[in-house]
């Protein structure tokens, strides 16, 4: 989980700050560009999963270490 454009970290927010933080962040963005979110809410795993079908961008990887969980969204 390397290659991103942008990084959030919204470690210690609870749903539904980390999607409104990252639907910010995104917009911002151009498409084809990554994002990578950190997360302490594992809620948030189902939420990005949502989020990336209801927004039409795409969930590349999900992943999980040492309590805290790594998303990287591409927008499209």
């Amino acid at each position: 989980m390397s290659d991103f454009d942008k990084e959030l970290d919204t470690s210690g927010l609870n749903c539904p700050l980390p999607i409104i933080k990252a639907k910010k962040e995104i917009n911002g963005m151009d498409a084809g560009q990554t994002l990578k979110i950190i997360s302490t809410d594992p809620g948030a795993v189902k939420d990005f999963e949502s989020f990336a079908n209801q927004t039409g961008n795409e969930l590349l990887s999900t992943e999980e270490k040492d309590n805290k969980f790594y998303f990287l969204l591409k927008k499209n």
